[in-house]
């Protein structure tokens, strides 16, 4: 006699683990065909397991182009096993009557059942609290008389419970506004030190988040709880939902000659009540990454009554779980970028104006954020420089998706226009900082010289080259060429998960041993932190690479590695997320906050202000005269700034020198013409073989420009001496 399908729901998943819930319950709102050219599919699905009343309840709308008697075949699958098969004959079981034997046409089909109480009590109540459960139920309809398979189905199981939260994506959302703000504050303070520190953490952390954002739009068929994770992180790419941001976002597409998509419209039309509610609840569903969405179309129930089938995959699939039709989703992202950049403006302005206010007010000190009223608007600069480095994954990602999408032409030439516009600008600003580099190299065999001397290079120019020590000046190149390339494979990989998967795990891998070998950060912590973060990402292309099936591993392997996988980024994440509040907490509430960290080994806080602890007033002279300042300000009189380039012999040569990094000559010192330095008269003294550069190549060797037992200049340690 053949079974009921009944156990199916307490038998799957015998080993999960627990997450706390209110209400013990087992659902599934979606059937998808798992066969090709199968003959049955369904528009209306619908199950739910009640412990607590102990009802089985479900609903069943669909289309079958079978003619026969058949015989289920019954599979439920967790975590990639096979935890319960059976065979069905639907004559023999009553609830399944209406299927003795299929016809041609649409099938209706409405049940409830109940459980005895201790057949309730040998289900393991874990299947309840673990979240995003990986399983699902499979039912293949094979002829009763040939045993031919004429169709497939299955349905993703779901217990309500799921890792993708809101809270926690408004708790990163908000810890990195804080470091990204309290680095401002502090600098603005005259902390730089703890400013260049809190900013490039701030800054390595929202890359990590951008990192597991990109996991989650590969087109690989992700575990749940790895779907439902990254699903976490797409904030950082400007995926959110919001009403009348998608309404904005349609009507443009219209008025510009685009068709918008209507996969959640055909999802609600077909079954109102169920898919409307599947739809809200779609962020609370461990449902395969890579889903099949199947719909009956308008015009397939007016005809021969096939289906068709939408493939929900990688971008697509991370718009959908974010309630946003995917022919929304460039200008989703695009329009919070742009109304990020607007309100960090608006930010800058309403804050010089409020320092103002309370200065004029006798609340704030004359001498606070002195250099910021002073100079706002190359502040400001600089911020919004800050910004389209922030945005530069996302932006490369959903341009380069919309050229494939084609969602209509405005989209395209706004998305060419946005990509080349901020490839420009990072690349001019990456070129200006490599010249800068090489002139102070140049002149004063020190690339912090000039980087860190001029307040107006640092402020427009410094958001590429802080966080880095000054010999690695460079390396905003390699991140930047880093991002684009992943960038590529992310957006235009979208046909293969398989090949994202080995682009991103081959990425990962030399970016790691890029930066593990040059260790271009600022210092060892800084470095680890970063490192770090690269680890974690090599790791979790791995895992997208096992995820991807390419190696044809059991169904448990990718179960139980998606489990790993967010147990281990949710540790880091924390990790990473006390360090970076910590920071940001101490910066902003401490009376010195730069006693936390030592002294940069390049000594660019020798350039960037004056060091009473440097003991001999030549050296404080020197360290002002670098920096261009003087009762006027910063700029020569002149107006000539380090940055600028102009070459032109119409300035005096001591005109030029100042617009070049090189100090005009103090009283009581002679400039040395051939190495661009200055030295003190008892330097001018000694004679010429005493000052050899090939035979001591730094200044240091010069016994007589410090006295006798003092420690090397601050100006002569770090980048271009050690």
């Amino acid at each position: 006699m053949a079974r009921s399908p009944i156990p199916f729901i307490y038998t799957l998943l015998l080993a999960l683990l627990p997450f706390a819930t209110a209400e013990n319950q087992l659902t599934s709102s979606s059937l998808n065909t798992c066969q090709e050219d199968s003959l049955f599919s369904a528009t209306h699905f619908d199950v739910s397991f009640t412990p607590s009343n102990g009802s089985l309840q479900w609903t069943i709308d669909g289309v079958s182009n079978i003619k026969t008697n058949v015989t289920l075949n019954l599979a439920v699958v967790a975590y990639g096993l096979n935890v319960y098969t059976t065979s069905i004959d639907p004559c023999t079981t009553e609830e399944l009557r209406g299927l003795c034997p299929m016809q041609l046409g649409s099938i209706e089909m409405t049940s409830n059942a109940v459980f005895d109480p201790e057949t309730l009590e040998a289900v393991p109540g874990i299947v309840y609290t673990v979240p995003d459960l990986d399983a699902k139920v499979q039912v293949s309809f094979n002829s009763t008389e040939t045993g031919e398979g004429l169709a497939c189905v299955e349905a993703d199981l779901s217990n309500g419970k799921t890792v993708d939260q809101k809270g926690v994506a408004w708790v990163l959302a908000v810890t990195s506004g804080i470091a990204l703000v309290s680095s401002a504050v502090t600098s603005g303070l005259g902390h730089s030190n703890t400013a260049a520190h809190v900013a490039a953490n701030a800054l390595s952390l929202f890359s990590y988040f951008q990192a597991q954002a990109f996991i989650g739009m590969t087109a690989v068929d992700l575990p749940p709880i790895v779907a439902s994770w990254t699903q976490n992180f797409q904030w950082s790419m400007g995926i959110i939902d919001v009403d009348f941001i998608q309404d904005i976002a349609t009507w443009y597409q219209r008025s510009t000659g685009g068709k918008p998509s209507q996969i959640l419209s055909d999802l609600g039309q077909t079954s109102v009540q169920v898919q409307k509610r599947s739809l809200d609840a779609v962020s609370e569903l461990g449902k395969r990454a890579a889903q099949l969405i199947t719909r009956q179309s308008t015009e397939n129930q007016a005809g021969n009554g096939e289906t068709a089938a939408v493939i929900i995959r990688g971008i697509k699939r991370v718009g959908f779980r974010a309630h946003i039709e995917s022919t929304n989703i460039f200008l989703t992202g695009y329009i919070f970028f742009m109304v990020f950049v607007v309100f960090v403006m608006l930010g800058v302005v309403l804050f010089k104006f409020i320092c103002e206010g309370l200065v004029k007010a006798g609340r704030l000190k004359h001498d606070q954020f002195q250099d910021f009223r002073n100079g706002w608007t190359t502040v400001l600069r600089g911020i919004m420089y800050r910004c389209v480095l922030i945005g530069f994954p996302q932006m490369v990602v959903l341009c380069l998706w919309e050229f494939t999408q084609n969602d209509s032409a405005a989209e395209i030439v706004l998305a060419i226009f946005t990509l080349a516009t901020m490839i420009g600008i990072l690349g001019w600003a990456s070129s200006k900082v490599i010249r800068l580099a090489r002139r102070s190299i140049a002149m004063h065999k020190n690339p912090a010289y000039i980087l860190y001397s001029d307040p107006v290079s640092l402020n427009k120019w410094g958001f590429l080259y802080v966080q880095f020590k000054a010999t690695a000046y460079f390396f905003i190149v390699p991140v930047l060429i880093y991002v684009l390339i992943k960038g590529m494979f992310i957006a235009l990989g979208q046909s293969s998960g398989v090949a994202q998967a080995v682009g991103l795990v081959i990425i990962e891998a030399v970016f790691l041993i890029g930066v593990c070998i040059l260790t271009p950060y600022m210092d060892k912590k800084t470095n680890a932190f970063n490192i770090s973060i690269c680890v974690i990402n090599f790791v979790s292309a791995i895992f997208l690479l096992v995820f991807s099936n390419v190696f044809n591993q059991p169904g448990i392997v990718s179960g139980v590695m998606g489990v790993i996988f967010f147990v281990y980024n949710a540790v880091f994440s924390t990790v990473l997320l006390i360090i970076v509040l910590v920071a940001s907490v101490i910066a902003l509430t401490a009376k010195n906050p730069d006693t936390r960290y030592q002294p940069m080994r390049d000594d660019r806080s020798s350039f960037i202000k004056s060091q009473s602890q440097l003991g001999t007033t030549e050296l404080d002279a020197l360290g002002a005269t670098a920096r261009g300042e003087s009762k006027h300000g910063f700029h020569n009189n002149k107006g000539a700034r380090i940055e600028d380039d102009d070459e032109s012999s119409s300035f005096s040569d001591s005109n030029k020198a100042q617009a070049y990094g090189q100090p005009p000559a103090s009283p009581g010192y002679q400039h040395d013409n051939n190495s661009g330095r200055h030295m003190p008269p008892y330097q001018s003294q000694q004679p010429p073989t005493a000052y050899d550069h090939s035979r001591t190549g730094s200044m240091r060797s010069q016994g007589g420009f410090r006295a006798q037992g003092a420690s090397p200049s601050p100006w002569q340690r770090g980048a271009g001496y050690d």
